[in-house]
């Protein structure tokens, strides 16, 4: 296949299956409608999650195991507001995003001064954390979790449809793709990439890496809540398990699937992850077996995942637009 035909896939092919998203829900009739709506309402939430991430793990090549701390924070705000009779959406939403703009300042502060696999645990260990709080919150269900009681009204819609949430999770998931598409080529995204590559080199044009990192983790993060938030009202239950590191686990390997770096592939990741679980699990438990075999595949054969198959555009900054940036810089 030559370079034109593969990149005229790689802009064709997201038009197509966010066009199919859109159409899909309006083509589903009769008793099953309601299960694949929530199905692709769930695809939707952890792409959207694995986009957030990637954010962090793909263009600041930071590997956090506890991105479901944030996640979580995202479905017991839903939980405990809706405790204590409040189903304001935006009054969740706000709470939500408050308490997880604290954490990830905090834990971006503390982790991002490490390095490799230092950073991982950090990260591991602060997901670990809120898991185990979260546990011993007898109040709120403690280790069995919690049933909401009520879902959520956001701007006149009611969440508590699985129709509802899969248009405000495509929308908002549409949004990210574009913006992530967009962030990689500002001077915003080519330090984080730039730093990925060379961080000595960065560091010494003078550039405040640190600040950038720390911006990118806490973006990632309250996107992560907002992906909870939505969780929260597909599933209407809150549990400690949805901060375990298996969760934090589940998006590392759907960014990897699809493709670090780019704005589709964990979209494309977790479209993958799902179709597995969801086509094997009929004929055996042991679907996880089947994608982890694939994991191993992509990891030694296609570096750069499902998007890598069709896509021959280069993804970091070149060091020669790094130097232009710090002239820029230097010129202001």
């Amino acid at each position: 296949m030559s370079n034109a035909s593969r990149f005229s896939l790689a802009r064709g092919i997201p038009a197509v299956l966010f066009l199919v998203l859109v159409i899909a829900p309006f083509t589903l009739h009769g008793q099953a409608s309601s299960y694949y709506l929530s199905l692709g309402a769930r695809f939707l939430i952890y792409a959207l999650a694995a986009s957030a991430l990637n954010l962090l793990l793909g263009y600041a090549g930071k590997v956090s195991f506890g991105h479901a701390l944030f996640m979580g924070l995202g479905v017991y705000s839903v939980a405990i507001c809706s405790y204590f009779g409040i189903t304001s959406g935006l009054v969740q939403l706000l709470a939500g995003l408050g308490i997880t703009l604290l954490v990830a300042l905090f834990v971006g502060a503390v982790s991002l001064r490490t390095q490799g696999i230092s950073f991982i645990m950090i990260t591991l260990a602060f997901g670990q954390m809120g898991f185990y709080l979260f546990s011993s919150l007898s109040q709120f269900g403690g280790d069995d979790g919690m049933r909401i009681q009520a879902t959520s009204t956001l701007l006149g819609l009611d969440l508590g449809f699985p129709r509802v949430v899969y248009g405000v999770s495509l929308v908002l998931l549409l949004a990210l793709c574009v913006w992530s598409w967009r962030v990689r080529s500002t001077p915003f995204g080519m330090v984080l990439q730039g730093a990925r590559q060379n961080l000595r080199r960065v560091r010494a044009l003078g550039v405040p890496v640190f600040q950038y990192q720390l911006a990118i983790f806490v973006v990632s993060a309250l996107l992560t809540s907002v992906a909870g938030f939505l969780l929260a009202n597909l599933t209407t239950y809150a549990s400690p398990g949805t901060l375990s590191w298996m969760v934090s686990g589940d998006l590392i390997v759907m960014v990897v699937l699809g493709g670090m770096r780019t704005a589709m592939g964990p979209v494309y990741g977790a479209l993958l992850y799902f179709a597995v679980e969801e086509l094997i699990k009929g004929y055996t438990d042991h679907w996880a077996l089947v994608l982890g075999i694939l994991v191993f595949l992509i990891a030694v054969f296609g570096q750069r995942g499902i998007t890598g198959l069709f896509n021959t555009r280069p993804t970091a900054p070149s060091a020669s637009k790094l130097r232009t940036l710090a002239h820029r810089k230097e010129q202001a």
